[in-house]
């Protein structure tokens, strides 16, 4: 980013005391114009939701909405039509992360392998990324896990290949974090209770947590983000207000120590309700008819 914007920003982040709603938005317009490293990226559109099969046609619309404003993309599925995301993104000037969606399903975890595997032999793939919370969901054995990642870095030697879970993942399966090129760490203050008012305090320890647990490998917070609507998370409010000072603090400060951030997430997906309660619809920085809601 150009612009100083890290004057506002202390230890705990922006002292917004003084900062009208008003203030927030061209703020955060500010840090969007010129750019926020990547973002957790879903094509689905109202009524539609994983099971789904999704056309390039469609990605690229969805993209072409985002685009402006992002340097990278990352990608959860390779199967469904989502294994056509990495190449479009990289027809309109994107860096991708690509996911291989794994779970209890074994005979899809092989679709899903072997088209990422297809998708990064063809150079749309920046880093591959071999499951996503796979162990927090507890879908997966961990020697199960390293078997795919071991498979993904042997056809693919020249990728960088890791693995996204919950930072503390990384603590608590030391030989995943072995098995893994790059360290891909979600980390939500709002999903643990913490207050807005502390929250980038408590990501900064989220991230030096996976860190320490990556022994000198880069650490990628693949997902992070705050709610603008729905049900409190113990002391986590979703609001419109919460949701801009959490954007903000965290761009700023992933700018002042140069760490690589995916926001979650591109778009609002009223699908994510049945998982995730009625706060689950409300992540996206676009709403889900792809208008930005900041400006």
């Amino acid at each position: 980013m150009s612009k100083n914007y890290n004057k506002y920003m202390s230890l705990a982040g922006v002292n917004f005391a003084n900062l009208t709603t008003d203030a927030l938005r061209t703020l955060a317009v500010d840090i969007l114009s010129e750019k926020i490293h990547g973002i957790s990226f879903s094509p689905y559109t109202e009524g539609q939701k994983p099971g789904n099969d999704i056309t390039e046609a469609q990605i690229k619309d969805r993209l072409d909405i985002i685009k402006p404003n992002v340097n990278w993309v990352r990608s959860f599925s390779s199967t469904e039509g989502n294994q056509h995301t990495p190449k479009v993104a990289k027809e309109n000037g994107l860096n991708t992360l690509v996911g291989v969606w794994l779970d209890g399903d074994l005979e899809n975890n092989e679709k899903e392998l072997a088209n990422a595997i297809e998708v990064a032999r063809a150079g749309h793939v920046d880093i591959l990324a071999v499951g996503n919370e796979v162990l927090l969901r507890g879908e997966l054995s961990e020697d199960a896990l390293i078997a795919y990642i071991k498979r993904a870095k042997q056809a693919l030697p020249d990728i960088e290949v890791g693995y996204v879970d919950a930072y503390f993942k990384f603590e608590d399966y030391p030989k995943i974090t072995e098995a893994c090129d790059v360290i891909l760490a979600n980390c939500y203050p709002f999903w643990e209770g913490c207050p807005a008012d502390y929250s980038l305090l408590y990501m900064k320890d989220m991230y030096r947590r996976a860190v320490k647990a990556g022994r000198g490998k880069r650490v990628i917070i693949t997902e992070t983000g705050w709610p603008n609507q729905g049900t409190a998370e113990r002391g986590a409010i979703p609001s419109f207000d919460n949701a801009l000072k959490y954007f903000i603090n965290t761009y700023l400060w992933a700018e002042e120590e140069s760490i690589e951030v995916f926001y979650f997430s591109s778009f609002d997906e009223t699908w994510k309700i049945e998982d995730e309660g009625d706060v689950g619809a409300y992540w996206g920085l676009w709403n889900k008819d792809g208008k930005l809601k900041y400006v």
